[in-house]
């Protein structure tokens, strides 16, 4: 149902407009009541000065529950997981995802993944189940699309000496076909008829094995990050000729490798918050490596060292210097968008590490283009 656009303003602005606005009809209420019952939270940001909605002065009818329901029934989908996502991360209401009946109801998204990985130490067995088949449902959507940056990175180089009976867009021919067809050519309608279409083949090249090792600070900032780093690795785990490893880390270092083809165990395992030591977890690292020229250590982190930054620095010059690639990564998710300890960074990469952020998807073109030896 779409609604005019006083009515959308009306709905912004809250009860405070209510009289100078044209009523509501009864499907725009309840839409007003159920961002009554969310956005009414603002007063109480303690020190925050925002505007917008303001809240009604009318007792709250409302649950999660039945919140989560009325949103569901009331609102576009593209409204949806904004709430949601409010819900969870501007106001904290953790019933959302800690609440049986609100988890067999909810869709499953990335916003609700982030908040069940924040709050899975509060519940009991029944609603870590439920929350399980949330994680599990989100993890396979992301690996479906990730899957696909991945292979497309690894495919082989194009091969224009050879043909392939293959037909895909990306290998066709353009002018070998147009040669091939050209005595096909009508006057009349000015068109080339196709007869045969031709397609380059593809290199399929044998690589050394390589190792990826990615090291990801899981305090609570780095959350997003986690859970694509560990859907990343469990991509690259399928790659013939690369070995991925997957460390976690804040006080302690925890190694993941075990876990990293079943990115549902290795995120339910993960444990957000705590210290950072990055020099700690960077010298563990460094144990792995067993061929310096063939190895990636991708460090995701926002450089906010904890431990000691000297030790760090350390660390990465002398992976650097033995030939290891370094790459520092204050951002691994679709938005990149990092916020980090700049002068740490910028000592890191005077010591020869890779600055800066990237997409999964840039990550494994990275990773593909060493390996290829591109």
């Amino acid at each position: 149902m779409s609604l005019d656009a006083l009515k959308r303003w009306r709905l912004v602005l809250g009860e405070a407009a209510e009289g100078a606005m044209p009523g509501l009809d009864d499907h725009a209420r309840g839409m007003d009541a159920a961002l009554d019952w969310l956005y009414s939270r603002e007063k109480d940001l303690a020190g925050r000065d925002v505007g917008g909605r303001l809240g009604g002065h009318g007792p709250s009818v409302l649950n999660v529950p039945d919140w989560i329901d009325q949103v569901h029934k009331l609102f576009p989908s593209e409204c949806i997981e904004r709430l949601e996502k409010d819900a969870v991360e501007r106001y904290e209401i953790s019933e959302v995802v800690t609440c049986p009946e609100v988890l067999r109801r909810i869709e499953p998204n990335e916003t609700l993944l982030r908040a069940v990985l924040r709050t899975k130490h509060l519940m009991n067995p029944e609603v870590l189940a439920l929350a399980r088949e949330l994680v599990a449902k989100v993890v396979q959507q992301l690996l479906e699309k990730m899957q696909g940056q991945v292979r497309e990175a690894f495919s082989g180089l194009v091969d224009r000496r050879r043909r392939s009976r293959l037909a895909m867009a990306r290998n066709f021919d353009f002018r070998a076909t147009l040669r091939k067809n050209l005595d096909r050519y009508d006057p009349k309608t000015r068109k080339v008829v196709l007869e045969e279409a031709l397609f380059f083949a593809r290199v399929k090249r044998h690589t050394e094995r390589w190792q990826i090792i990615l090291v990801v600070d899981q305090s609570g900032s780095m959350v997003g990050s986690v859970i694509h780093s560990a859907i990343t690795a469990a991509c690259l785990w399928s790659i013939p000729g690369v070995r991925a490893h997957l460390v976690a880390f804040d006080t302690e270092v925890v190694d993941l490798t075990s876990d990293v083809s079943d990115p549902v165990e290795t995120l339910m395992k993960v444990q957000l918050g705590g210290g950072t030591d990055i020099a700690k977890a960077l010298a563990y690292a460094a144990q792995l490596v067993e061929a310096p020229r063939r190895t990636i250590v991708a460090l995701v982190t926002d450089f906010y060292e904890g431990g000691n930054a000297a030790r760090l620095v350390q660390e990465v010059r002398e992976l650097c210097q033995q030939g290891t690639t370094v790459l520092g990564l204050a951002a691994l998710d679709p938005e990149a968008k990092p916020a980090y300890d700049r002068n740490l960074a910028q000592r890191l990469a005077d010591e020869g590490a890779h600055i800066g952020a990237m997409t999964p998807g840039e990550l494994a073109q990275f990773v593909a283009d060493k390996v290829k030896g591109r």
